[in-house]
């Protein structure tokens, strides 16, 4: 073998191991980036956690407060349902109390017809009950309705019948009434019954 040739075999021995030498580092290298890719990961994926477990309490959290808002909300469903049939089952109660008065004269003025004889004096009794009774409604805010020589109103009278006019002015109102309407506060409770000129 010629010396030309034995240096070249060392030369390339040399690049051989340069490029081993090369490839060596390349490979560290490259675990070594790996090996911090691989913290990073488990950093992020760390911080990822945390994050998760941040919003599994807040929705637990939040679920919580879901719950006690509803609970409390049937709560009071159930009360204010407790509350108004009550209010429903006592509502008359201050009317009925004030009529109780108007039913105790009733009483006495019966107990005096059958004592006397006197028509005038039995007269007076029944006024004075009667007339007791009516600003006892009023008191409550019973109200009668005017319908006489008034418009023809559906939405506030019930025509039973309808009769000539006395004269052409009466044509289409009211001539008479059966049966008075009322209102309760402003508001009707009962249609008037009335007649009505045509």
């Amino acid at each position: 073998m010629s010396e030309n040739t034995f240096d070249k075999e060392n030369t390339m021995n040399e690049n051989t191991d340069n490029m081993s030498q090369a490839e060596q580092n390349e490979e560290a290298l490259a675990k070594e980036l790996n090996s911090d890719e691989s913290i990073a990961e488990n950093m992020g994926y760390e911080a990822e956690m945390d994050e998760t477990e941040k919003l599994r309490g807040e929705l637990d959290e939040a679920k919580d407060k879901y719950l006690r808002l509803v609970a409390e909300f049937d709560n009071f469903r159930r009360r204010n349902a407790k509350e108004r049939v009550e209010l429903i089952q006592t509502a008359g109660k201050d009317i009925v109390l004030s009529m109780l008065e108007v039913l105790d004269d009733s009483d006495r003025a019966a107990k005096q017809m059958e004592l006397t004889d006197d028509i005038a004096l039995v007269k007076e009794g029944v006024s004075l009950v009667f007339n007791k009774l009516r600003s006892t409604l009023q008191q409550k805010g019973l109200k009668m309705m005017e319908s006489k020589g008034k418009d023809f109103d559906a939405d506030l009278h019930e025509a039973i019948t309808e009769i000539p006019a006395p004269s052409p002015d009466m044509v289409g109102k009211v001539i008479d009434e059966v049966e008075p309407g009322y209102y309760l506060n402003d508001k009707l409770i009962r249609y008037a019954k009335v007649i009505v000129g045509k």
